[in-house]
């Protein structure tokens, strides 16, 4: 069956879709692996312009056609990587490279580009979400909710305010609440997802810290941002910590008992990057023994946790199950993303998201 995408066809053989050239002009080649649906493969046709296009659905086929590949779209093995011989660029399906890369994907001369950026106002909000839950116990009131109790967090047995003289001092329920302006956030990692966090709780009027190894500043939010080396003056000086590191071998177990030490025992953990970054179990007990006031998690060392465990019936714990970055908008951003990174390569220019492969961002 032959397909028409002038000036070049799509054909349909042993699985594979293929865009090809007229005979005896020579082009570079991009080839996709697991194949993509045909809405996105005529996308990418359009962008690839002159470019090759190979959309191959086994994994034989990837196989025989990678060997003069110059781009690659999908998922990368060592398998794969060995048959290529004029691999130059690719690109990663996702943001996250840990379960990606591997040793001779690290070692190879070819770049690598990852999908960062899609999520970072999605989970942002998600953590804002977290933050007002604390802020305002919204947590223990929906739990109230379900028992038909009327109970003020700070004097659980109040039934009613002095609406006519007004307040005279600070109530024991007034102080139960934050005031979200008087607060101060760390953001343990101030990529795209941690600068739209420091932006989001700005406008709440919040205090900002944070520390990353390579962002210097956040315009506007953060005129200085620290080196990871000052994370203790950070969590010392935080009532809310967002994590939004990517998980690297210097992020792996960064946060453990000492971190938690490090706190505020009034202060509130949020976990939206990688779940290995914290110790479970180290940070079950914090909440247990009152190392921290809470902790509000949407990533965990082990997913999906364990229905036994221990954090799902605590009161200061809030959990998600991963969907901090879930959106209608995710998927049009990650295509518009390939099909720029595309577009890039055929023009000769660097990807829009290329990575560092030795530090995994």
């Amino acid at each position: 069956m032959v397909q028409h995408f002038l000036p070049f066809y799509c054909l349909w053989f042993y699985g594979l879709w293929f865009k090809s050239l007229p005979e005896g002009v020579s082009s570079m080649k991009l080839l996709i692996h697991p194949a993509v649906e045909p809405a996105r493969f005529k996308r990418i046709l359009e962008a690839a312009g002159d470019m090759a296009v190979c959309n191959a659905e086994t994994s034989d086929d990837a196989r025989r056609e990678i060997v003069d590949t110059d781009a690659f779209f999908g998922k990368m093995t060592p398998e794969l990587l060995a048959a290529a011989q004029q691999l130059k660029w690719v690109q990663s399906p996702t943001a996250s490279l840990e379960h990606y890369l591997f040793p001779e994907l690290i070692e190879h001369p070819c770049q690598l580009s990852n999908m960062r950026g899609l999520f970072s106002d999605v989970i942002a909000d998600h953590v804002m979400g977290f933050v007002l839950c604390f802020a305002r116990n919204l947590h223990l009131y929906m739990r109230r909710q379900m028992e038909a109790r009327w109970a003020p967090v700070g004097n659980e047995e109040m039934t009613e305010q002095a609406f006519v003289t007004g307040p005279a001092a600070v109530s024991s329920v007034d102080s139960s609440h934050i005031h979200l302006s008087d607060a101060t956030l760390g953001v343990v990692g101030a990529g795209f997802i941690g600068q739209e966090v420091c932006r989001r709780a700005s406008a709440f009027g919040m205090k900002i810290l944070a520390v990353d190894p390579v962002c210097q500043q956040v315009e506007r939010i953060v005129d200085e941002v620290w080196l990871p080396d000052r994370l203790p003056d950070l969590l010392a000086a935080s009532d809310f910590v967002v994590i939004a590191a990517p998980h690297t071998p210097s992020t792996y177990k960064l946060f453990r008992t000492e971190q938690f030490k490090q706190m505020k025992n009034s202060a509130f953990l949020i976990n939206i990057g990688r779940g290995v970054i914290v110790d479970l179990e180290d940070v079950t007990s914090a909440l247990e023994n009152g190392l921290i006031a809470g902790a509000a998690l949407d990533v965990f060392e082990i997913e999906p946790l364990p229905s036994e465990h221990r954090l799902w019936k605590m009161e200061n714990a809030i959990l998600t199950p991963h969907i901090a970055a879930a959106s209608p908008r995710i998927a049009e951003r990650h295509l518009e993303t390939l099909l720029e990174n595309i577009r890039c390569f055929v023009s000769g220019q660097p990807p829009a998201t290329l990575v560092d492969k030795r530090q995994w961002f």
